[in-house]
Order: C-alpha cells, then sequence, then structure tokens
C-alpha cells in the first residue's frame, strides 16, 4: 500500500528538517509541552477509527490496544510536564570568583538539542513505542525535529497517527520540519536516514539484528552519532532456595502468566528461570508444567514474528541436552505462538550459546543448577539484559552476596518476588540494561530521563546576564531547579 521511500525523497525530508531545527530549537519548555500535549489531543480525537485499524494490523486485543493509546497520551503529556520542569536541563552554575589567583571565570552548563532524530517504529507496540511513542515524545521535549520510519506491520496505524502529529505541528505554528514520515521495508530505506549527515541520533526498539545494523551505520559515518537501541533480552529470574521452599508452585502460576502474556511479545518476556535441583524445582517444574498446558496458542503479531517464533523455538529445542518440560494441549493454529516450556542443566546452558539467544515468545527455558555456587556461574555467563529478577526471602539475599552482585551487574531494572512484564512509565523505572540489550546502558527509554538522550552539554563560559539562555539567567525566570555553587535551588542569584 505504502511505497518506500526514496534517496531523494529523503534528503529533502532531512534538509526540512535540519531548517526547522534551528527554529524548533528555540521554542520556549512552555511552548514544546502545548505542542506534545496538543499531540496527545489529535491522538485521542482519532478515536474508535485508530483502534480498529491497529487491530487488523497488529491482531492484539482492543482492551491492549485501548490501554496502549492511554499509555502513549500518558507518556506525551508526562514528558511534556517534564520538559516544561527543566530538570532534565541539569542546570549548573558556579559564578566567578574574580580575585581568586588566577581568577576563576563564570561557568554556567546545561543540556541543549542534538539536532534531527531517527525513530523506528517498533512491531511489538504499534503506539507507546512508534511513530508517537516514548522516543518521539522525549526527542520532541528535547527541543528536536523527529523523523519516523513506521514499521511495514502496522504501517496504517502509523500512518493515521502521523496525520495526527502533523496537525499538532500546524495547530503549533510550527515549521513543518519538525515532524516527517516515511515508510520502507528495504534495508536501504534505514541506512539512508541513518547515514544522512543532518541525522543527529537515532532511536530504535526491536530485534538485536535490526538494532545493530543501525548502530553499525552509525558508528562508521564520517560523523559519528549515538543509536538508542533496545535490542535482545532474556530476563533471567532466579529462584533462591529458602524461597522456593515455601513457595515453588505459587511463584509457578505467577510466571505461567508473564511467559505468556502477550503470546510472550514483550521485551522484558521471561526467557530464563534459573533454580537449584531438588523436590522445590521439581514441584515448581510440574506446576508450571500443568499451567502452561492449559494456556491456549494465541496469534501472534504478524506472520514474520510467529515464522521466527517456530525457527527459535526448534532451534533451541533441538540443542543437546534440552528437555521439553511443556507445551499448550491446544494445538496452535496459523501464525499462533504455542506457549513452551523446556529445561536443561547448568553446564550445558554455559556451553552453548544458541540457548542464551533470544526466543521472541511464549517461551523459557528452566535451567537445573547442582547448587548456589553453580547458580552464581550461570549468571556470569548471561549477556546484559533489560530486567534481571531474584525470587527470594531477605535471607537468600544475605546469604548470597556474591550471586546478588552478579545479577545485578547484568541488568537495567533489578526485580525482587515480581515479574518483569510490565514496564511503569515514572521517573525512577530504567529501561535499558548493558549491551546487547541495549547499545547504551546509561540510558533509559522510559521515562522522563529518556529525553537526556537527545540532549548534549554545553557551558557558557563569561557570558552578561542579558545574553544567557534564560534557563542559566541569574533572575531564573523559568523557576526551574538549578544547581547554583554546589547547591540545588530555585533562588535568583
Amino acid at each position: 500500500m505504502f511505497q518506500d521511500s526514496s534517496k531523494e525523497e529523503i534528503n529533502q525530508i532531512m534538509k526540512s528538517a535540519w531548517s526547522a531545527f534551528h527554529i524548533y530549537r528555540k521554542c520556549s519548555l512552555a511552548e514544546r509541552a502545548i505542542f506534545m500535549r496538543a499531540i496527545a489531543s489529535e491522538i485521542e480525537a482519532l478515536g474508535e477509527e485508530l483502534i480498529a485499524i491497529a487491530g487488523k494490523e497488529t491482531n492484539l486485543p482492543e482492551a491492549r490496544l485501548k490501554g496502549e493509546r492511554a499509555r502513549t497520551i500518558f507518556q506525551l503529556n508526562s514528558y511534556a510536564a517534564a520538559c516544561e520542569r527543566g530538570d532534565w536541563l541539569e542546570a549548573r552554575i558556579d559564578t566567578a570568583i574574580p580575585d581568586k589567583n588566577p581568577p576563576k571565570p563564570d561557568l554556567r552548563k546545561m543540556l541543549v538539542p542534538l539536532g534531527p532524530v531517527v525513530v523506528f517504529g517498533a512491531s511489538n507496540f504499534p503506539f507507546a513505542y512508534s511513530t508517537a511513542g516514548g522516543d518521539t515524545a522525549t526527542a520532541f521535549a528535547a527541543g528536536c525535529p523527529v523523523i519516523v520510519k513506521a514499521h511495514p506491520a502496522h504501517a496504517q496505524t502509523s500512518e493515521l497517527v502521523a496525520k495526527a502529529i502533523t496537525k499538532a505541528v500546524e495547530k503549533a505554528g510550527l515549521p513543518g520540519g519538525v515532524f516527517s514520515h516515511v515508510h520502507g521495508k528495504s534495508f536501504e530505506v534505514g541506512q539512508t536516514l541513518v547515514e544522512h549527515p543532518y541525522t543527529k541520533a537515532v532511536g530504535f526498539t526491536g530485534s538485536f539484528s535490526g538494532g545493530k545494523q543501525l548502530f553499525d551505520w552509525a558508528n562508521n559515518r564520517k560523523e559519528p552519532i549515538p543509536v538508542f537501541a533496545e535490542m535482545s533480552s532474556i530476563n533471567p529470574v532466579f529462584l533462591l532456595p529458602e524461597k522456593m521452599e515455601t513457595a515453588a508452585s505459587e511463584i509457578a502460576r505467577q510466571y505461567a502468566g508473564s511467559v505468556t502474556l502477550g503470546v510472550g511479545q514483550f521485551c522484558t518476556n521471561p526467557g530464563l528461570l534459573i533454580g537449584i535441583e531438588g523436590k522445590e524445582l521439581d514441584q515448581f517444574t510440574a506446576t508450571l508444567a500443568a499451567e502452561i498446558e492449559a494456556i491456549a496458542p494465541a496469534t501472534m503479531l504478524h506472520e514474520g514474528i510467529s515464522k521466527n517464533y517456530i525457527q527459535k523455538r526448534k532451534a533451541a529445542l533441538s540443542q543437546t541436552d534440552v528437555e521439553m518440560i511443556s507445551v499448550s494441549r491446544i494445538e496452535a493454529g496459523e501464525n499462533q505462538g504455542q506457549p513452551t516450556i523446556a529445561a536443561v542443566n547448568a553446564a550445558a546452558f554455559i556451553s552453548n550459546p544458541v540457548l542464551h539467544q533470544e526466543v521472541f515468545g511464549p517461551y523459557s527455558l528452566i535451567i537445573r543448577c547442582k547448587d548456589v555456587q553453580q547458580m552464581l556461574e550461570v549468571a556470569q555467563h548471561i549477556e546484559g539484559q533489560l530486567t534481571a529478577t531474584l525470587m527470594a526471602t531477605d535471607a537468600d539475599i544475605l546469604h548470597n552476596s556474591d550471586l546478588v552482585d552478579a545479577v545485578q551487574n547484568l541488568c537495567g531494572r533489578f526485580i525482587l518476588n515480581g515479574v518483569p512484564t510490565g514496564v511503569e512509565v515514572c521517573l525512577s523505572m530504567q529501561h535499558g540494561g548493558p549491551f546487547p540489550s541495549t547499545t547504551d546502558s546509561r540510558f533509559s527509554s522510559v521515562g522522563a530521563d529518556g529525553i537526556k538522550r537527545f540532549a548534549r552539554p554545553v557551558a557558557f563560559q563569561n557570558w552578561s546576564n542579558a545574553l544567557l539562555p534564560d534557563e542559566l539567567k541569574d533572575e531564573n525566570p523559568l523557576g526551574i531547579w538549578r544547581t547554583v555553587n554546589d547547591e540545588l535551588t530555585k533562588d535568583a542569584i
């Protein structure tokens, strides 16, 4: 239905974005916030048409789509409020000391926008991580124009949301280049966008292969640029002994729901369940197996994801020492994900890199360890993750400090006695982790801290007060929090 954008079209779009950048970057925090709230209103105004189109393209149920639309609107409004508060600017002021030897200059520092940001829509979240999702919202808050490449799996949905954003641009009186929307199934479209000299940053949520390719293109440019890619994560869960003595079956039931939530199509799906051999792990396994058998397969987002799940699942199950534990007793239909639990011993897992790869769908692997020491060895051989979980008592935590430290070292969000599925949109959320879960573990793609990804620090030395940005002026006209001579304050100087 939609043609791939040509190199010539992309070049014109990027020129327009670069021109718009020099206007939009000077918009006040309040003006950016008004614009973002207008986007939220325009998306809400799309009503049932948006839900119906997204449902046809993604196979997601109406309730899930309405919830995700509400989250997307909340993100836009929440990040608009954060933009206005200005905390993310990290305003720092150290006033001059002229009689010091040598004299200390007046220094004032804040974050400023990078420039045009290319955002790649995600396949598994047609609203919240796509056209008007978190990357787009935080880039707008930072003062950057956005160019969205629609995900081909829900191109119509993306087009509809893009039109809503364009309406908000017009109503805000902003230049058209503040937002652009392109289509493209070919790698060439993505490569052209990333390599264009006016592109200054990239936001991506998707597969490891896709994110790593964007990262490589960006770093091979004459002027390398940051790529904030959320990629692969299997989100290990460590089942510690004392907790398992009293709650093995309860934990199993909890995780049956988490493994199969949304047909397992979440980046936080728990793909590894790591426990110690014995009656408690046997009880956990038996309960989990029974729960999984009763859960019906469901239609996945699109044919490509379904095929990938079938291939990766088959590859994992074919590995030496991997044992099938449970599969839904209901036969899977076309493009449906079959809930599956397998198991393997720790030594086989450690030595087999295939078992470390994400199987994107309703699948999880139980790793049987001989003792806590072998559980530690497993943790030390797991690559970077978005999340890691301990199912543990306080005593388990206190008596296994080496394991706790090792698990914390491999993740961005460290969970105790819960499930990783479900990502709260708030300032204290960290949705990013060590490579290969993301390309830069210092940042989050969820929460207002994500604004900082699309900005860079600039220090102003010895500028007169009248010429400084409002954010750094003596009188603090914006009323934002600033660190002045090492004291956090809203007071004027």
